[in-house]
């Protein structure tokens, strides 16, 4: 991969849990949360952003543009025909079920009312295949003691389209999986599962398995991931042959300090989907996690996202594939 570093988003802490797209060919990153005045463990609280910010060009400088109807993000995010389109999330208090279109043309930032999802949902996540956004799993609540498996689609190309309730994910409820699109099919790799441990803390299970979702056979399980992913950017970006994991929390550093977190995996995770087979080689120009991934262009791109627990960046990458 080719990794170029672009101009960081004008916030001196960045954003983990934006939402992201291109809307006429400018790059829009919308929402998010950050801990701006201290570091959790130094008794921070995080604060959720309506900010959105607009890049016209690859060696462009980032410029405000609007805001959300609220402070929000850990939502789902996709390009859609010269539009964002933006479902779900959580602020400080509630998880919601709403979803809109955002368009930045002529200057202008618009808000377009789409369905709202049937419940609300955090920290899931979703993907585009064709004209069909689905958005699977993640959390109903900031209190709910187990994850969802829930999985919705929407044909965008319908006006009147309503969400459609399709088949439960396999395996456990899980928050913060990885997407993908793929030869006309949906793939989920890896997430958190819930659970309550004999304290009544609740906990996370590091999960490695994989499945394909096609609409004529329903859900496959496929081959698991050679380690398990959790928050790693998603969708995940491809190729004409085959779909990549970049980085993520394998969950190996779970227990140590905030402060002393060296940050997460650099690993690339190559899937074959035509093998059913995963490749360990090389690593990214950058971790990052709970980051949303845009194709622009020829380019993919990571803004923002969480370097390492309670620490957020504000810088912008792109690569090529």
């Amino acid at each position: 991969m080719s990794w170029t570093k672009l101009a960081s988003l004008p916030d001196p802490e960045g954003f983990a849990g934006a939402f992201a797209g291109v809307s006429w060919g400018t790059l829009l990153v919308a929402g998010g949360a950050n801990f701006p005045e201290k570091r959790p463990w130094e008794g921070g609280t995080k604060v959720w952003t309506d900010t959105v910010f607009a890049l016209d060009r690859l060696q462009g400088a980032w410029k405000v543009v609007g805001k959300l109807p609220r402070p929000l993000g850990y939502g789902v995010s996709a390009s859609y025909r010269d539009g964002v389109i933006c479902v779900g999330g959580s602020d400080l208090s509630q998880h919601y079920s709403e979803a809109f279109r955002l368009e930045w043309r002529a200057g202008r930032l618009r808000t377009l009312p789409l369905p709202a999802l049937p419940i609300p949902l955090a920290s899931g996540c979703g993907t585009l295949v064709g004209e069909t956004l689905y958005v699977a799993a993640g959390q109903e609540s900031p209190t709910s003691k187990t994850a969802s498996r829930r999985f919705f689609s929407l044909n965008l190309s319908r006006a009147s389209s309503t969400w459609r309730e399709l088949p439960p994910v396999p395996g456990p409820g899980r928050i913060l999986a990885t997407a993908a699109a793929f030869s006309g099919s949906f793939w989920l790799f890896g997430g958190a599962e819930l659970h309550t441990d004999e304290s009544g803390l609740v906990k996370r299970r590091y999960r490695q398995d994989a499945y394909q979702y096609t609409p004529e056979r329903g859900w496959r399980q496929l081959a698991d991931l050679p380690s398990p992913v959790v928050a790693a950017p998603s969708p995940a970006p491809t190729s004409k042959t085959e779909i990549f994991i970049l980085g993520g929390d394998d969950g190996s550093r779970v227990g140590l300090l905030p402060q002393e977190h060296p940050g997460f995996s650099k690993s690339v995770l190559h899937y074959d989907p035509k093998t059913n087979q995963w490749a360990r080689d090389g690593e990214t120009g950058v971790a990052r996690v709970t980051v949303p991934v845009v194709r622009w262009g020829k380019r993919w791109i990571i803004a923002g996202g969480e370097a390492r627990p309670g620490v957020r960046s504000p810088e912008v990458w792109s690569f090529e594939l």
